[in-house]
């Protein structure tokens, strides 16, 4: 019998997403839907999402604001 070890994801629900990048939750939807990406799973009828989706919400968050700023 061997010992494998199973690597759980880190799955993330918009809520969180939002809590760990000090951003509010409507904003993080927005980018969610403005990039079109997708839950990689459901836990009822909470949507889940990946590290790398944070990060590409973390990188549209920041680029939103650059571009906020440098126009007024």
């Amino acid at each position: 019998m061997t010992n494998k070890t199973t690597t759980v994801p880190q799955l993330r629900t918009p809520g969180v997403i939002a809590e760990e990048l000090g951003a509010p939750l409507h904003r993080v939807i927005y980018v969610l839907r403005k990039l079109n990406i997708k839950p990689i799973g459901r836990a009822g009828t909470l949507r889940l999402y990946n590290l790398e989706a944070t990060e590409a919400v973390r990188s549209e968050l920041l680029r939103m604001d650059q571009r906020q700023g440098g126009s007024l």
